[in-house]
């Protein structure tokens, strides 16, 4: 039997728990790669489709930070908490079993940090006024970031089916 410091434990358990967790968030679709400097950085632009909202696509740009740049900061495995989202109707809207609390739910989750910090994108239901919102924002597991960008996608004088 293998014996592991008491304080490796907590990191082994939370790094397994953030596999399961990310594994079953939506796979986003690279649509974009902008280099902005001759040190491989870019902005990425991915296309996600909401899994429980059929005909809602959101894009999300974030920069993804370039290996020389990586290391000349001394952040070889984290990215900037920077994101942008824009949300728009592709298609009849179909709205399958959403959270419809003030929390909202979480639609996409992307690591950029090896462990501690991801970019997601959270749905929240605005019932009163009949608007799906998408708020695109930075987790970390200490001192969170205030980086966010928010989508709107209206609903009211559309045709929306409620599937469940």
């Amino acid at each position: 039997m293998i014996k592991l410091h008491a304080a490796v434990l907590p990191i082994f358990t939370i790094l397994g728990l953030s596999l399961l967790a990310f594994s079953s968030f939506v796979k986003a679709e690279e649509v974009g790669d902008v280099n902005v400097d001759w040190l491989g950085s870019d902005i990425k632009v991915e296309a996600i489709e909401d899994p429980k909202v059929q005909g809602i696509t959101c894009h999300v740009s974030y920069f993804d930070r370039g290996l020389i740049e990586r290391v000349r900061n001394g952040q070889v495995f984290s990215d900037p908490s920077n994101s942008s989202v824009a949300c728009s109707q592709t298609g009849p809207i179909v709205i399958g079993d959403i959270e419809k609390d003030d929390g909202g739910e979480s639609v996409f989750s992307k690591r950029t940090s090896l462990v501690w910090k991801s970019l997601k994108v959270t749905r929240i239901y605005d019932e009163k006024h009949q608007t799906m919102i998408y708020l695109s924002h930075a987790t970390q597991v200490q001192n969170g970031s205030a980086k966010m960008d928010i989508s709107t996608v209206p609903l009211f004088g559309q045709k929306v089916t409620w599937s469940k």
